[in-house]
C-alpha cells in the first residue's frame, strides 16, 4: 500500500476527529490567505487606482494631497503650456473640483454636488457607462455619477440647473447655469455613493468660488515612456518649485509608509495562523502514531522499513495539509469579500480601493507556505513512529 492511501485508510478511521482537524486547518489557511491579501493587497489596489488610465504625475498646490477640492493652483493656462513643453510629456490636463448645488426634476430642495471641470481631451478621472462623452467645445453639457443621477431624477438629455457657491447675502446662488446632460459616467476615485458631475473646466471655473484666476486643483501629467517619469518629475519640481509633484509611484511609498500598521497586523496574524496550523497537525498526528504504536511495530517486525514508517505518518500531514489548504483558500476568498466589503465602507474612501486583493501569485505563495507547514507538522510525530521500540511495544500491546 503507498503511504498516501495509507494517510487517507488512517484518517477516515476517525472520522468526526478528521473532519475537526480539517475544519481547524481551514480557518488557520484563510487567516493565513486572507493576510497575504491584505499585506500586498492595498499596494496593488491603490496603484491600480493611479495608474487606471496610464497617468503618471500629479501637480498639486505645495504641502496637499494629491486632489484636494479646498486647495487651488492660479493661473492654469500658461502652467499647463509650460508642462506641455516639457519633453516626453504627451499630455496634461487640470482639473479642477469643487461643490455644486442643483434642484432635482421633483422637488424644490436643493441636491449638494461634487463638481470636476475637466478637459475631455485629457482627462483620467472617469470612464462613461452610458449616453456620450462632452466634447473639448461642449459648454453646456454635464456628465452625472449614477447616484447624482438618482438623487435628481435626471438622465441623458435632461436639462439641469446647477449652482455655484451659495452667497447668504442674497438667501441663494451667486451663479447658475443651465446644463444639459450627455452621459452617465463612473467617477474612479469617488467615494461610494457620491453624487458627482462634471463639466468643462470653464464652465466650473465660472461656477466656483472668486478669487483665483483660471484655477486648477490638480494637473495630471501623462509621460510617453514610463522609464522617464522619475526624470520628468525631477524637471517639473525645478521648474515649479511652489508646486508639490508627485509621481504614481512615488505616492505608493508615501501610502506605503503611513499603512505600515496593516503589514504588521498581517505579519502577526499570518504568523500566528502558521502556529495554529502546525499545532493542530502535530497533535492529530502525534495521537494517531500513540494510538498506532501496535500497527506500527508489527510492521517493523515483518521487515518494514523505518523510512516507510515515516514516509506514511509525513503522508498523512501532507492529506491533511492539502485537504485543508483547499478548503482554505476557499474560506479565506469568501471570508476576505466580506471583509473588504466592510472595510471598504468607511467614509473617506474611494470606491475603487480595495484592502484584499486575490492575486494569483499571493494565494500561490500562502498554498505552498501551508504546504510546507504541514510537511514539518509531521516530523515529530515521524520520529516518534520510527523510534518506537519493536519488542518493548508488541510486549505492551499484548499484555
Amino acid at each position: 500500500m503507498t503511504p498516501f492511501l495509507w494517510a487517507l485508510r488512517s484518517l477516515r478511521r476517525h472520522p468526526v476527529r478528521t473532519a475537526l482537524s480539517l475544519l481547524g486547518v481551514a480557518v488557520a489557511a484563510a487567516m493565513l490567505v486572507d493576510m497575504v491579501m491584505l499585506s500586498g493587497g492595498m499596494d496593488e489596489s491603490f496603484s491600480r487606482m493611479l495608474l487606471v488610465r496610464g497617468w503618471q504625475i500629479r501637480v498639486t498646490p505645495k504641502g496637499t494631497l494629491p486632489f484636494d477640492t479646498e486647495a487651488t493652483i492660479g493661473g492654469a493656462g500658461p502652467l499647463l503650456d509650460s508642462i506641455r513643453r516639457a519633453p516626453h510629456v504627451a499630455a496634461a490636463g487640470g482639473v479642477l473640483g469643487g461643490s455644486l448645488y442643483a434642484a432635482p426634476r421633483s422637488g424644490d430642495t436643493l441636491v449638494a454636488l461634487v463638481g470636476y471641470g475637466i478637459d475631455p481631451r485629457a482627462q483620467a478621472l472617469y470612464e462613461l457607462e452610458t449616453g456620450r462623452d462632452i466634447a473639448d467645445r461642449d459648454s453646456a453639457g454635464i456628465l452625472l455619477s449614477r447616484p447624482a443621477a438618482e438623487a435628481l431624477g435626471a438622465g441623458p438629455g435632461d436639462t439641469i440647473e446647477v449652482s455655484g457657491a451659495l452667497d447668504p447675502q442674497v438667501a441663494g446662488a451667486s451663479v447658475k447655469r443651465r446644463l444639459v446632460a450627455r452621459g452617465i459616467v463612473r467617477w474612479l476615485y469617488d467615494f461610494r455613493g457620491q453624487r458627482s458631475v462634471g463639466m468643462l473646466l470653464p464652465v466650473m471655473q465660472a461656477l466656483g468660488p472668486r478669487g483665483l484666476s483660471d484655477p486648477v486643483s490638480l494637473v495630471m501629467v501623462k509621460v510617453a515612456d514610463d522609464a522617464r517619469v522619475a526624470e520628468v518629475a525631477g524637471q517639473l519640481r525645478t521648474r515649479h518649485p511652489r508646486l508639490e509633484v508627485n509621481s504614481a509611484a512615488e505616492l505608493v511609498v508615501a501610502f506605503r509608509q503611513r499603512m505600515v500598521y496593516f503589514r504588521q497586523l498581517s505579519l502577526i496574524l499570518g504568523t500566528m495562523s502558521l502556529i495554529v496550523a502546525i499545532l493542530l497537525i502535530a497533535t492529530l498526528l502525534t495521537i494517531t502514531v500513540n494510538e498506532r504504536l501496535g500497527e506500527i511495530a508489527t510492521l517493523r517486525a515483518i521487515g518494514v522499513s523505518r523510512w516507510h514508517v515515516v514516509r506514511q505518518v509525513l503522508a498523512e500531514g501532507t492529506v491533511l495539509t492539502l485537504a485543508g489548504t483547499g478548503l482554505g483558500l476557499l474560506l479565506g476568498l469568501v471570508t476576505a469579500r466580506h471583509l473588504d466589503a466592510i472595510l471598504t465602507s468607511f467614509p473617506g474612501l474611494p470606491a475603487a480601493f480595495s484592502f484584499f486583493v486575490p492575486r494569483p501569485g499571493s494565494l500561490a505563495l500562502a498554498a505552498a507556505i501551508l504546504l510546507v507547514t504541514g510537511a514539518l507538522a509531521g516530523l515529530y510525530p515521524a520520529w516518534l513512529a520510527a523510534r518506537a521500540p519493536i519488542a518493548a511495544t508488541l510486549r505492551s500491546e499484548a499484555t
